[in-house]
């Protein structure tokens, strides 16, 4: 079983909004995207497009007690159930999505089926899957309800 972790960060400058990082068996998951990618992001050339992602923005309401890493997702870019992870760096996740399929049972939650909004022929089927405890997963995304807000 994998482990996660869902911590909310910041504001810290340049970033004026917390933001969600994801930590999967303790790697940020930009990180195993961009490993994923990168060999199909430098067949089109562009090498640094690979993991070009930023963590989601707490004002997405992505926190705690939000469903939307429960399998009712708020943000969805091919609208077939998908959940949209992470955002564009540039920090609108509409620009560059990185979605997958989110499936919640009694014990685990599964992530599969990982897209990258923007590159549709991309395969990131060795993205994944992961599957995590619930109870684990769900005591983590708890605590990003104790995060500070801003006013």
């Amino acid at each position: 079983m994998n482990v996660i972790e869902f911590r909310v960060e910041g504001p810290v400058a340049p970033i004026v909004y917390p933001h969600m990082d994801i930590l999967i068996d303790g790697i940020n998951l930009i990180e195993l995207a961009r490993v994923v990618e990168l060999p199909l992001a430098s067949l089109e050339s562009s090498p640094s497009i690979a993991g070009a992602y930023a963590g989601l923005l707490e004002r997405d309401l992505i926190c705690w007690p939000s469903t939307h890493f429960l399998g009712a997702p708020h943000l969805q870019w091919f609208s077939d159930g998908d959940t949209v992870l992470l955002g564009c760096e540039c920090r609108e996740w509409e620009c560059w999505p990185l979605t997958a399929q989110v499936e919640v049972t009694e014990q685990t939650v599964t992530w599969s089926g990982f897209r990258n909004g923007r590159r549709h022929n991309w395969d990131l089927s060795a993205l994944g899957p992961f599957v995590f405890d619930r109870q684990q997963y769900e005591a983590t995304l708890r605590r990003t309800a104790a995060s500070p807000r801003l006013s």
